[in-house]
């Protein structure tokens, strides 16, 4: 079960940023304490990191400063929210995250029109690390769908195909769960048995999601992502 909700995580988080959709209920489902499945997910999804990066090296080519700096900004998120875990309690936060993941499926279905209503305006650079910092801070807490937000604040930020901007979000977001999977690592009740056997899973899915991305037509496939992420939202205001 491990495994294969890896492969999902790899699948959906290298596509569209969902990798807990199938993920964290999977580490839910054979009996993980919450917490612990919320540690032990963010160290896990380090391998969706290294397949995607393997995986879209034709649409990361050139775009080597760009990856430093938001994958720096991103690391420094990280780390902050995985310190807020460890020493805020998590109830008030689980109530805002659908509504985070609710706005970044917003975002990603106007984006068209957000970058009608911008025309040739860029994002300013402090607005743009202002966003990916906070993501990072979200995906260090919690995670879920943080990948939703990252691609979305990254589409209305530049113009571009979808897989580069998925290869992109890929890199910064597995910044920042590297910086918090640095902490938990040490800390945190990680549950190592399950982290391999899910990293492996997730290597596997995360290799494919890329491939599937180009041969997909853009539009109908960031209508389905938001779509997903709305229903993940749903789920995730259900348990809150």
């Amino acid at each position: 079960m491990l495994m294969l909700g890896g492969v999902g995580g790899g699948l959906t988080g290298s596509m569209a940023g969902l990798a807990s959709l199938a993920t964290y209920p999977a580490l839910l489902a054979v009996g993980i304490s919450p917490i612990a499945a919320n540690v032990t997910n963010t160290v896990a999804l380090l391998s969706n990191t290294v397949g995607t990066a393997a995986s879209t090296r034709p649409e990361l080519r050139g775009h080597g400063r760009r990856l430093a700096r938001l994958a720096a900004v991103a690391a420094g998120g990280g780390l902050g929210g995985s310190v807020l875990l460890l020493v805020t309690p998590s109830a008030a936060f689980e109530r805002i995250v659908p509504v985070l993941v609710a706005l970044g499926a917003v975002l990603l279905l106007l984006r068209d029109r957000l970058r009608e209503w911008a025309g040739h305006r860029r994002m300013p650079a402090p607005v743009l690390g202002g966003a990916v910092f906070l993501v990072g801070v979200y995906g260090g807490y919690f995670g879920a769908a943080a990948g939703v937000l990252m691609l979305a604040i990254l589409s209305v930020a530049a113009t571009e195909p979808l897989p580069v901007t998925n290869a992109v979000k890929s890199i910064a977001l597995g910044a920042a769960n590297l910086s918090a999977a640095v902490i938990y690592a040490v800390v945190a009740p990680v549950n190592w048995v399950a982290a391999g056997l899910m990293a492996a899973g997730c290597l596997l899915g995360s290799g494919v999601g890329p491939i599937l991305v180009r041969r997909l037509p853009e539009r109908p496939l960031r209508v389905a992502i938001a779509v997903a992420a709305l229903g993940l939202a749903g789920w995730l205001f259900r348990r809150a």
